[in-house]
C-alpha cells in the first residue's frame, strides 16, 4: 500500500535578485530537480532554500562552484559553505537564502522538501 502525499503548494513568488542568478548558474551546470522553497512564513533563519541535485559528486562540486562564481560576479558573497570535502551535500549559506546541492541518494535520505512540507514551492 502506498501513501499518497499531498501535492506541493506551488505559487509564483517574487524573490530577491540573486536567486535568479543561482537558478541560472545551476541550470548551466545541468542541475537536476531544481526546487525553490519560500520559508519566510516557516523559518526564522533564512527566507529561501534552493535545492537541486547533481548526478555525481563531481557534478555536485561543479554546480556549487558555478553558483559561487556567478554570485561573486554580481557582488554577493557567501556567509558559510559546508560539504566540499565529501560532496554528497554541499550547503552554501547566503544568509537570505541557502543553496543545497545533493547527490540523488543523499537528497532522498534527507528529504528536505518533505521536512519543510509547509513551505511554499516557488514556480520556476
Amino acid at each position: 500500500m502506498t501513501s499518497k502525499q499531498p501535492a506541493p503548494n506551488v505559487q509564483e513568488v517574487s524573490f530577491p535578485y540573486p536567486l535568479n542568478e543561482v537558478i541560472d548558474a545551476a541550470r548551466e551546470k545541468n542541475a537536476d530537480d531544481l526546487v525553490v522553497l519560500d520559508l519566510r512564513n516557516s523559518s526564522a533563519f533564512t527566507d529561501f532554500f534552493v535545492i537541486c541535485s547533481g548526478r555525481s559528486q563531481k557534478q555536485v562540486m561543479a554546480i556549487a562552484e558555478g553558483i559561487e562564481a556567478r554570485l561573486k560576479v554580481v557582488g554577493t558573497q557567501e556567509v558559510h559553505i559546508e560539504g566540499y570535502r565529501v560532496a554528497d551535500w554541499v550547503l552554501i549559506d547566503y544568509f537570505d537564502f541557502v543553496v543545497h546541492i545533493f547527490t540523488p541518494e543523499t537528497r532522498n535520505f534527507y528529504s528536505l522538501e518533505s521536512l519543510w512540507g509547509s513551505a511554499v514551492r516557488v514556480k520556476l
